[in-house]
């Protein structure tokens, strides 16, 4: 029986691509057509999966492909990610919201294009996440949260009811914030944002 789930493209092959690899597989939504990555490592594979391409290339691969996200992950900076989805969106590619079947996402929550939901990560009630967010594993998000675009919610960590995410901001593994605060920029692990 032939295989009719759509294909899709990963930009870029660090460990954050590792995750969301084992994410799309759980998901089963789409079969991962390849890597883009640095020219250097075009040839090599990431888990069963080899790169195809390097960023030059975005604009011959659309013709073939519809979907990519992107999969270098946040820590220290944030640009190189909104580069990569300003890119794929001039491009025409579309950025599908990718869910973990292991999340727990409520169907009165709002999550945009090109952000992900990893491993056992719970959305709440009322909640909106923005465009190309990491939502990773374990976050949990309580109700009334508004996570801005290019936000990343790093493991474990807890974002109590009614915070505002600011654009852009990391909140690190662990961190915890009160409720109905405004967080920006950068949040360290295992931190109290009141």
């Amino acid at each position: 029986m032939p295989n009719h789930k759509p294909e899709i493209l990963l930009i870029g092959g660090g460990g954050h691509c590792k995750s969301v690899i084992d994410v799309i597989e759980q998901e089963n939504r789409f079969v991962i057509a390849g890597i883009v990555d640095k020219k250097e490592l075009i040839g090599t594979r990431v888990l069963d999966y080899e790169v195809i391409a390097c960023d030059d290339y975005l604009e011959t691969l659309s013709q073939k492909y519809k979907y990519a996200i992107v999969t270098v992950g946040q820590i220290e900076s944030n640009v190189l990610r909104i580069k990569l989805y300003k890119l794929l969106k001039t491009i025409g590619y579309e950025l599908p919201v990718v869910v973990s079947p292991l999340a727990y996402v409520s169907k009165h929550s709002f999550i945009d294009e090109g952000s992900i939901i990893m491993h056992d990560a719970l959305v709440n009630a009322g909640v909106k996440i923005g465009k190309n967010c990491i939502i990773n594993t374990k976050a949990l998000i309580e109700h009334d949260c508004i996570v801005q675009n290019n936000c990343h919610i790093s493991t474990s960590a807890v974002l109590n009811g009614g915070v505002v995410l600011q654009e852009g901001t990391f909140f690190g593994s662990n961190a915890t914030s009160k409720e109905y605060v405004q967080i920006k920029q950068f949040v360290k692990a295992g931190s109290v944002a009141k």
